[in-house]
């Protein structure tokens, strides 16, 4: 019962997503023959649903899984934790996980991914980027703009974390699957985040 309750609210956020679709970007349905459409974003949103559902308000197993923190709270955005094992885009496999937090309560909000530069051809229908300066990143979250990894110090200025990663200027693709952005499913930031930050 519980199972099919899922599989029907699923559904509904997939005809939610597609009425939001612009008649501009609607994509061709194919009617029979050899060829293939290419996939509707509405189909996109359900494929990133269902395959994150388990993550949507257990951060605990998304960090069992390979999630860390590589952000605390950006504004208008949220907590980001990745993924270091996943490369390139999977619409079911996020690199990243966008967390939005109230007191000891997690909620995804959003995924994303990260690409060295803007993709040759949009990995979703509509999609839309962002960006994120080259930036030293530490254990505890924080992180500190830096043009190259020389210029990261061992442990972070203010908390003393441990130094984790730097990575050069990159595009970024938020897909707010889990958290409405009347801005766009697409935009970076999120006018409804505003309350958590």
């Amino acid at each position: 019962m519980l199972r099919m309750t899922y599989r029907r609210a699923m559904l509904g956020v997939a005809v939610v997503a597609a009425a939001a679709v612009p008649a501009a970007m609607a994509l061709p349905v194919s009617r029979g023959g050899s060829h293939t459409a290419a996939p509707s974003l509405s189909s996109q949103v359900l494929k990133a649903r269902m395959a994150t559902a388990r993550y949507a308000t257990n951060l605990e197993l998304a960090e069992k899984n390979g999630y860390g923190i590589i952000t605390r709270h950006v504004m208008n955005m949220g907590w980001h934790y990745m993924n270091p094992s996943i490369k390139g885009f999977n619409v079911k496999r996020p690199q990243i996980l966008v967390y939005e937090k109230r007191g000891r309560s997690w909620q995804l909000g959003a995924v994303e991914w990260v690409f060295p530069k803007t993709p040759a051809s949009p990995p979703l229908p509509g999609a839309t980027y962002g960006s994120f300066p080259a930036a030293c990143h530490y254990t505890d979250g924080t992180y500190v703009p830096a043009a190259s990894q020389a210029q990261c110090a061992k442990t972070a200025p203010r908390t003393h974390a441990k130094f984790n990663f730097w990575h050069p200027d990159l595009v970024t693709l938020h897909f707010w699957v889990w958290y409405p952005n009347p801005s766009g499913i697409f935009e970076s930031e999120n006018p409804l985040i505003a309350p958590f930050n």
